[in-house]
């Protein structure tokens, strides 16, 4: 199987090398957009910006120039860009004939006035109408694929044929791929996880405790799922791999960027400090507001999310934000 990653940032890279160590023997290629990037893993054997110490396989081999060119002649092509990135990369391939999967999380920016940013499943259907798409996600850390620990992802797409793709390219005794049909429910849960990360994180920085935790990560699940039975999506699907699956990693885990900024941002530092000091993107400070918009926009409730915005647009301090959540009306669960 001929497989291209389009994107040498931490996620496409660890992919990459996940496909390439493949038992079936694929033949892959990592596509940098930066020459120098792509000559200095070559010369080293390791994308030392994103995951440094984890070496590249010997097959794995590296590319840059045209992106449609480097895709030419794939039987998949997995998009590893960040979500800013994307609609212009699936118009470029639009007229490919392969399977394509992105691994990006989150919703775009607003577009052209509109009051809300779409989903990928959405910015794809406006430009590249024609491909065979769908997300490859779940809750993995791109250090953890790359070094073969064990994993599970799910490849969504209502395309049985790029559901299957995914499943040939990266199903391996280390590395699980289930495939979902709901595309919807599965790119909600992986842009709301991480604003949530975010406010677990702040509620561990500030030391309130493991009930705390617990709680506040339930109710966010029940805020992803309010928003994606909105969207059209399964309601199975949030107690699943995509769902609280990847909510629970990136809530607790140390590898988590999103739960990082949270724990800054409880110490007092300002957000352009922690995400500075983080030296990655870290997704949930881009798409706080980009869901919070579209829940708005369908008359979900989403405090949680809510507050995080606050907090990240300097309109409450990280005390305030604990306080304006328990001071909430008692309601039924």
């Amino acid at each position: 199987m001929k497989i291209v990653v389009l994107g040498a940032g931490a996620w496409g890279t660890a992919m990459a090398i996940s496909a390439s160590l493949h038992p079936a023997g694929h033949q892959v290629s990592l596509w940098a957009r930066d020459a120098g990037q792509a000559a200095a893993m070559r010369a080293g054997r390791e994308n030392a910006r994103y995951l440094r110490g984890v070496p590249l396989p010997a097959a794995l081999q590296l590319v840059h120039g045209e992106a449609v060119q480097a895709a030419a002649g794939a039987d998949l092509i997995v998009v590893g860009t960040p979500m800013a990135a994307l609609r212009g990369l699936l118009g470029q391939l639009s007229a490919s004939a392969a399977p394509v999967a992105w691994l990006c999380k989150g919703f775009e920016m607003p577009q052209d006035g509109c009051d809300f940013g779409l989903m990928a499943h959405e910015v794809c259907a406006q430009a590249a109408p024609g491909l065979q798409a769908g997300a490859l996600s779940g809750p993995s850390f791109a250090l953890e694929v790359a070094r073969g620990q064990p994993t599970a992802l799910v490849a969504a797409s209502r395309h049985a044929a790029v559901r299957e793709a995914l499943v040939q390219a990266f199903h391996s005794p280390q590395l699980r791929v289930y495939a979902n049909e709901d595309i919807v429910g599965v790119e909600v849960g992986g842009a709301v996880k991480n604003v949530l990360a975010i406010a677990t994180g702040l509620c561990d920085g500030l030391q309130l405790g493991l009930n705390a935790r617990a709680a506040l990560i339930t109710r966010g699940l029940a805020e992803m799922t309010r928003l994606g039975l909105a969207l059209g999506a399964r309601a199975e699907t949030f107690m699943g791999l995509s769902g609280l699956g990847d909510l629970v990693l990136t809530a607790t885990g140390d590898l988590s960027r999103n739960r990082k900024v949270g724990l800054l941002l409880a110490e007092g530092r300002s957000l352009q400090e922690a995400v500075q000091s983080l030296g990655h993107v870290a997704e949930g400070v881009y798409s706080a507001r980009t869901v919070l918009a579209r829940a708005q926009v369908l008359g979900v409730e989403m405090p949680l999310s809510e507050t995080v915005v606050d907090l990240l647009d300097g309109r409450v301090q990280a005390p305030q934000a604990l306080q304006r959540l328990m001071a909430r009306d008692p309601r039924g669960e």
